[in-house]
């Protein structure tokens, strides 16, 4: 599932709430329908650090990571 507030995650919701639209239901259910379908969908990556740079210096990384 993208992020929250990404363009990704706002591309895909778009697209589920115009799916839902086209089935029938009505313009003010088809977001809660979009928003609770991203939310079941399985998580992807992490949200964090992407790069070590992202974990904080080198000298005072966790050492398990």
């Amino acid at each position: 599932m993208p992020e929250p507030g990404s363009k990704k995650y706002d591309t895909r919701r778009a697209r589920l709430r115009k799916e839902a639209e086209r089935s029938g239901i009505s313009d003010q259910d088809a977001g809660a329908v979009a928003k609770d379908a991203l939310r079941q969908e399985p998580e992807g990556r992490s949200a964090g650090p992407r790069t070590d740079r992202g974990r904080g210096p080198e000298g005072e990384r966790p050492e398990n990571e």
